[in-house]
């Protein structure tokens, strides 16, 4: 698309800016304004997974990662406008998907103020907002799960998009804007990494047959997603640090769960509203979330769209011991005219509950001065009975030298809940990075 490619064009003009190197961070360097240093690191990658059990709908593709990746990141200053960028380059071949050199480009912004009160982010860039940790309600920010079911760094979860944002700080509030021109969609499974449940056959589906290949929106402006958050914090439950926040997003679905008339799966526009607090609860930190999504309006009686939703999340945080700080959280999806739903699915074994309850569970320790990371973390629905397990340790040897084991275990009782359709995916990976 255009706007990407000037976006790249931009990386590329960053990374062939003149480099500044200096050990002198006296008074001078600082006040050099016409000389200002630009900065450039990144990392080199080697990462290999795979699964635990045959998937015997993938053609016995045991790999679910092999890469070679190396990230470049450049930052530069252009007297109060600041340009950055991050470019990765990847070799790849688990299971013939996307194998040889591939470039993905994960940021090529400018950052500047308009005035003391309004600051304006544009170009290629990660989004994020909301108080979940892994559970997204007002954060509809494309995410890639490919990426996250198969053992890539936590910040592959978070794809970007070419976006426009403009900030606005006020005395007791902040304003947040977010246009982004071209529907920024997940990185969904598609059925060629990772096979997924089709209610259409009642079985696992993998490409070449049974990819999802949907329909997308027009690349039109009536097509593009606009998001806001008012946002600040207040003295409530007896914190002066209680943050708040309000949200607002027009868009799209951001997976293809809807059919269109010849039976194709298409992205469905939706509307949300929401709201969230983070305050000092009991010596951690409680958070909670509203969200209400609202769909293309059939009342609930059109089984190929998606009903309107009510999502609400209930979280807690503490550290128990030294080093050792645990998170849980409590999510509920309701779905709004269920009824309706009902009376119009043909009775079909895969509806879903009215009521979809999840809980997660993080642990993290850390130790030999923090050089050893150990973490778990699990989803698990009481309602679907499933559920999706992701321990790992990190052990960084130096400042440059990291390796990192983990997993990815899904499992559940019925082939076509959430968790329990990837029971088949689940994989172990090993990543050593070298930064520089």
């Amino acid at each position: 698309m255009p706007f990407a490619t000037r976006a790249i064009s931009l990386l590329l003009a960053l990374m062939a800016t003149p480099l500044y190197a200096s050990d002198d961070w006296g008074d001078d360097a600082w006040g050099d304004e016409d000389k200002q240093e630009t900065q450039l690191h990144g990392f080199i990658e080697l990462a290999g997974g795979g699964r635990t059990d045959n998937d015997l709908v993938m053609a016995d593709d045991d790999l679910t990662l092999a890469e070679l990746r190396g990230r470049i990141e450049v930052e530069t200053y252009r007297g109060d406008v600041r340009f950055s960028g991050k470019l990765d380059l990847y070799l790849e071949s688990a299971d013939g998907v996307d194998s040889g050199l591939q470039l993905h480009l994960r940021e090529a912004l400018m950052d500047m103020s308009l005035s003391d009160s309004v600051d304006l982010r544009a170009g290629h860039q990660i989004l994020t907002w909301g108080t979940g940790d892994l559970v997204f309600l007002n954060d509809l920010f494309a995410k890639d799960w490919q990426s996250f079911f198969s053992g890539r760094d936590d910040e592959y979860l978070k794809a970007p998009s070419t976006s426009l944002k403009l900030s606005y700080y006020g005395e007791s509030a902040n304003l947040d804007f977010v246009w982004t021109p071209v529907f920024a969609h997940d990185q969904f499974i598609e059925g060629e990494r990772f096979s997924y449940f089709s209610p259409m056959s009642g079985s696992q589906a993998a490409a070449p047959t049974g990819k999802l290949s949907p329909e997308y929106p027009a690349e039109t402006f009536s097509n593009g997603e606009f998001a806001a958050r008012l946002h600040g914090s207040a003295q409530l439950f007896g914190s002066s640090n209680t943050e708040w926040a309000v949200y607002a997003y027009r868009g799209f679905w951001k997976q293809p769960n809807a059919l269109n008339s010849s039976g194709q799966a298409y992205f469905s526009p939706m509307n949300s509203l929401g709201a969230s607090l983070r305050t000092n609860v009991a010596g951690g930190i409680g958070h909670a979330e509203l969200a209400w999504y609202n769909g293309e309006d059939d009342s609930g009686a059109d089984p190929t769209l998606p009903n309107n939703q009510l999502r609400f999340l209930l979280g807690y945080e503490q550290e128990l011991v030294p080093k050792l700080t645990m998170g849980v959280q409590y999510y509920l999806e309701h779905i709004q005219d269920y009824d309706d739903l009902a009376a119009n699915d043909g009775g079909s074994p895969y509806r879903p509950d009215e009521n979809r309850e999840l809980w997660t569970l993080r642990l993290t320790y850390s130790a030999m001065q923090d050089n050893l990371v150990m973490s778990w973390f699990s989803f698990y629905s009481p309602t679907d009975q499933d559920y999706y397990h992701r321990p790992s340790v990190k052990y960084r040897f130096n400042d440059e030298l990291s390796l990192t084991v983990g997993g990815n275990l899904f499992g559940g009782k019925q082939a076509h809940s959430f968790f329990g359709q990837f029971e088949n995916a689940s994989n172990i990976y090993a990543r050593v990075r070298w930064s520089y």
